[in-house]
């Protein structure tokens, strides 16, 4: 074999033997960069989603992937167009907007209700198609109406509009709200007048949307509240109190302790964060935070 064999034969090993090295090394690479972007496994306990609103300058498909990457099983508050969108993700909208009244104008007054029967008529069948398991509604302002006569007029309404929800499946939620800060003279504003419309109306596809921000706000006492009267809360949203930002330990709510209590209630529904991060705080960070806070 002469010279020119030899080197060849040589730098054809040297060859072979690097790339046997370097095999591996790509390959451990490659299984970082999936490890990176794999979902986070999550306890299960608590079943989490984002709300829209709160991350509106981030597009709506990059908060589905970045929102899938964190273990979330959805989106809240999404528009009827938007309903499918997290599919693609492997997320659902887990709770949407259906057209059935407004924060101010809502069932505690009659003139509202055909509106509001009309807009789920409308939307409810885009939700059902989309696997939306939840919707939300509200009771309006007071506008010097008592609450005695805004709660039989909410029940009158929910009862009108009851066997379209039931027929659906769709679990349509009256949302809790503070009329201490944020939302001046709303109705819904206590979970005992939430509490006792849904023991009238009576049915297993409508419930309490009970805000937690919100209901720290107007009477604290969080955890009994919530487990005396599961049966009639069908979703939850979360909101670092004061002023709806991280749930951190700037704020005082105690997180881990409520969610523990929603979990031994047996609630097997959807908790949403629904805070605004600071501006100086990256947005995806401060909810993925706030989702490892509440995987109890």
């Amino acid at each position: 074999m002469g010279t020119f064999d030899r080197r060849q034969i040589l730098r054809s090993a040297i060859a072979g033997s690097a790339a046997a090295v370097l095999a591996p090394s790509a390959s451990f690479a490659a299984g970082q960069a999936q490890a990176a972007t794999a979902p986070t496994p999550r306890k299960g306990r608590i079943q989490q989603s984002v709300s829209r609103w709160c991350y509106s300058k981030i597009p709506l498909d990059d908060l589905c992937k970045a929102s899938a990457q964190m273990g979330l099983k959805g989106i809240d508050l999404l528009q009827p167009d938007e309903f499918e969108v997290p599919k693609r993700y492997g997320l659902i909208c887990t709770m949407g907007y259906v057209e059935a009244g407004t924060i101010p104008k809502g069932l505690n007054r009659v003139e509202n209700h055909a509106t509001i029967e009309a807009g789920l008529r409308k939307n409810l069948p885009l939700a059902v198609k989309a696997g939306v398991p939840n919707v939300i509604t509200f009771s309006g302002n007071r506008e010097g109406m008592s609450d005695d006569e805004g709660a039989r007029n909410t029940i009158t309404g929910l009862k009108r509009i009851r066997s379209i929800v039931e027929d659906s499946g769709v679990i349509l939620n009256l949302e809790l709200l503070n009329s201490k800060h944020d939302h001046k003279d709303y109705m819904c504003d206590h979970t005992a007048w939430g509490v006792r419309v849904m023991e009238e109306v009576n049915s297993p596809n409508i419930k309490l949307l009970y805000d937690i921000y919100h209901m720290q706000i107007m009477e604290g006492d969080l955890i009994f509240t919530i487990q005396s009267n599961i049966k009639w809360l069908g979703h939850f949203h979360t909101g670092g109190v004061p002023k709806r930002h991280e749930l951190n330990d700037t704020q005082e709510v105690n997180w881990a302790g409520v969610m523990r209590g929603i979990a031994d209630s047996g609630f097997k529904g959807y908790v949403a964060h629904e805070f605004v991060p600071l501006p100086t705080n990256d947005p995806l960070t401060s909810l993925r935070q706030a989702v490892d806070l509440c995987d109890i």
